[in-house]
């Protein structure tokens, strides 16, 4: 039987607290939920770019190649957590000792895996289960390509600052050489920075959301950012979406959405909800100024500069036709965009061709990862009044959310 349990939730949000880069001088903290986030978003690139002349199905099978391989990854990372990435790549020159590590580790991930879905653990047990001299394919080419970039991002940050470190110098030239061995996956050269195109200008500047805190004005532990949360968004539509056994596109557009869906933060800031709710005409208004910002300063000069599939994609998953990215819809067969009047009707929508997005699902996943930030920050001893608020709140609005097996109250409950 499918479940969701609460320990795969606070699992997937452990990588909060997670350093990156601790044994060097850092101008900010760096986190992996962070990293992982501006690793899918440059993996969403690359993929856009290297699946417009392919038939849907292929693309469709890279899409969730890299998704799972994403997921998959940031899991076996949060277990071995202790483990510098030095010391990882040369247990992963060894095959045995890598083997015998992946097993450890997949004994780990089972009891908070294997209950979600059955397929689901089978692809991630045979994907970890690969041997690590294994030919590549391009779906693995463009997820190591995405993680080399946003781990050199995060290099340019600190490298300034370590200049007296030895290992400054070779962390740099392994980055190089890494990232020139890929440059044959269509967008990685539009990615360098520099280049001067819309798609590295983008892959910039979602990284500096890891820069903007949320709950901005309450102290918290972690204290995400909204990058962060973009991700465990991502990360909790696409589980849900196995859990309610929602077909291939829809789990694609699901997660992909949950990842975009903060990206007018980029322009607008985090806007905390009280304050979005305190003068009636004031939602109406920051949405106005959002849709206005994004097509202005990231959509319009992608469509100009050639990225019309991405620039049609990030405007669906945004929600900017349909007025809302929490709006349930999918495509008529002429590519009109189709509100439709909630779960029910999306699951009788719920075909590959018609293009499916689970705006509620989304919206959920969207409070359930505000819950989650709260309630580890109280039991992590920050009881500050507005986290108690923000929790109330929550249970008392959704608590009668079902979307199909899914109960909203059945799974708060477990956070008693």
């Amino acid at each position: 039987m499918r479940s969701i349990r609460k320990s795969l939730l606070q699992f997937l949000f452990s990588g909060a607290s997670m350093r990156r880069w601790n044994d060097k001088l850092r101008p900010v903290e760096l986190f992996e939920i962070d990293k992982q986030a501006h690793k899918m978003i440059v993996a969403f690139l690359l993929w856009r770019q290297n699946v417009e002349k392919l038939p849907p199905e292929e693309a469709r099978r890279m899409g969730l190649e890299i998704i799972e391989g994403g997921i998959f990854d940031y899991f076996y990372r949060l277990i071995i957590t202790d483990i510098k990435p030095p010391v990882f790549y040369r247990i992963k020159s060894n095959p045995e000792n890598y083997a015998r590590l992946t097993d450890w580790v997949l004994k780990e991930l089972e009891p908070r895996i294997r209950p979600l879905d059955e397929d689901f653990w089978n692809r991630l047990a045979a994907y970890h289960r690969r041997s690590p001299g294994a030919a590549q394919n391009l779906s693995d080419r463009i997820l190591s390509a995405a993680h080399l970039y946003a781990s050199r991002w995060e290099f340019g940050l600190i490298a300034p600052l370590n200049s007296f470190d030895e290992e400054i110098k070779d962390i740099e030239s392994a980055f190089n050489r890494q990232l020139s061995a890929l440059s044959d996956v269509a967008g990685v050269p539009e990615l360098i920075p520099g280049s001067g195109t819309p798609l590295a200008r983008m892959a910039n500047v979602c990284g500096q959301l890891r820069f903007q805190i949320r709950w901005a004005q309450t102290p918290r532990v972690p204290a995400t950012s909204v990058l962060g949360h973009m991700f465990i968004v991502a990360v909790c539509s696409y589980l849900f979406s196995l859990y309610l056994q929602a077909g291939e596109q829809r789990r694609i557009n699901n997660f992909y959405c949950g990842l975009f869906h903060d990206l007018a933060e980029l322009l607008t800031r985090d806007i905390i909800t009280p304050v979005k709710r305190s003068v009636d005409a004031l939602p109406e208004l920051i949405h106005r100024c959002e849709s206005e910002e994004l097509h202005h300063k990231i959509l319009d000069p992608l469509d100009e500069a050639g990225y019309h599939g991405i620039r049609e994609r990030l405007s669906y998953y945004l929600g900017l036709e349909a007025g809302s990215e929490f709006c349930d819809t999918c495509r008529a067969p002429e590519g009109r965009i189709v509100k439709l009047k909630g779960f029910d009707e999306l699951q009788e929508h719920d075909s590959d061709g018609l293009d499916p997005k689970d705006g509620c699902l989304i919206k959920a996943c969207d409070v359930l990862a505000a819950f989650l930030e709260a309630y580890t920050s109280v039991h992590s001893g920050m009881a500050a009044p507005p986290l108690y608020e923000g929790m109330a709140r929550i249970r008392r609005e959704y608590q009668n959310l079902r979307l199909g097996d899914f109960s909203m109250a059945t799974l708060l409950a477990d956070f008693d």
